[in-house]
């Protein structure tokens, strides 16, 4: 077994290096260099820690961090480490790096968003609760997490015939039905970003969500189609955008991770059409996962009682997938304890 003192710390190796490293290990997109880019433009600063042994990446995370009122530095490793979960001697050196690398920016905390799956609710999964490391001897507590808790995985490993048996009577139903109304899926371009936002916006208000400004998704469009890790589909009828998703694939794994739609020709069904096109592009990637990106609930029962994002996502006919929870460690007490107290005014509107 190997020991701590086997292991090479490297800061900011090579992005491609980097990236080569993350689709191998499975890692998620939030962990690539491009995603470290994107952020960087508004207000983050990413860095990538790598633990190696023999000049070879063996575990890893991307840190991002942001400067917050008062002085606060917050970190944050979406989606990751990248390692393996049930090696607790690679992940307590790296948990240790990480840490120092985080102190060093004078952080007050570092969140902690693993891409693993619990247990508890995936019994395939060997990790049960977060692996039981030292973090430096530092106070960790449960946090809420910033990425989706839940999401579904459809499996792309089948052939487009089961893939589209999987799913409820109704959505097939749908599917065919856009297209004998009319629908079409083409690939976007950068010509469709600005109805892409206006689309989004009038999402965000029926809808209720947050969203970035404008230049924020035409920084994802050029960071990510321009690298070939992504596409943007628009749903049309008649020549007038419907509805549009920007999808991502990396490694084996496709992820929704935008959409937007008009309140126009909604019984057409153009939101059915898109996803089944963007399934059929990740397959032919190579893809063996489809995932839709959030329930907007923390547990199944939870999502069973939301609002209609459940509903249509589990008619695809995936797998509710819940993650472990996710960590703050604690490296100022009473700096994380305003932080706190902050973000509870800030969901109060008291701020």
């Amino acid at each position: 077994m190997p020991s701590v003192n086997d292991f090479r710390i490297i800061e900011n190796p090579d992005a491609r290096v980097w990236d080569d490293f993350v689709a191998a290990r499975g890692g998620h997109i939030l962990q690539t260099s491009a995603w470290g880019e994107l952020k960087t433009r508004f207000g983050w600063n990413a860095q990538r820690v790598a633990l190696t042994r023999d000049h070879t990446i063996i575990a890893g995370a991307q840190i991002l961090f942001r400067r917050l009122p008062l002085g606060l530095v917050f970190a944050y490793i979406p989606r990751g480490p990248v390692a393996d979960p049930n090696d607790h001697t690679t992940l307590a050196a790296l948990f240790d790096a990480l840490c120092r690398a985080a102190q060093a920016r004078r952080a007050f905390t570092l969140k902690i968003e693993p891409n693993w799956l619990d247990a508890t609710h995936h019994p395939q999964s060997p990790i049960s609760n977060f692996p039981s490391l030292t973090l430096s001897n530092l106070q960790s507590l449960i946090s809420n997490s910033i990425q989706p808790c839940t999401t579904i995985h459809l499996d792309l490993t089948r052939d487009l015939d089961a893939i589209l048996a999987q799913m409820k009577q109704k959505w097939r139903y749908n599917i065919r039905l856009a297209e004998r109304k009319g629908v079409t899926v083409r690939e976007g371009g950068a010509s469709d970003l600005a109805t892409f936002y206006r689309l989004l916006q009038i999402t965000s208000a029926r809808d209720r969500f947050a969203i970035h400004a404008e230049a924020y998704y035409r920084a994802a469009f050029d960071l990510f189609v321009a690298r070939d890790l992504a596409r943007l589909f628009v749903a049309e009828y008649a020549r007038e955008p419907l509805a549009m998703i920007f999808v991502t694939a990396f490694g084996d794994e496709a992820i929704y991770l935008y959409g937007a739609s008009s309140n126009a020709h909604r019984e057409r069904m153009p939101n059915h059409a898109l996803h089944w096109a963007a399934i059929q592009w990740a397959k032919a990637r190579g893809c063996t996962r489809y995932d839709l990106w959030g329930l907007g609930a923390t547990t199944d029962a939870d999502a069973r009682d939301a609002h209609g994002l459940y509903r249509f996502k589990q008619g695809f006919g995936g797998q509710v997938i819940r993650y472990v929870e996710t960590r703050d460690v604690i490296f100022s007490r009473w700096q994380y304890a305003l932080y706190t107290r902050a973000l509870a005014w800030h969901r109060r509107g008291l701020v």
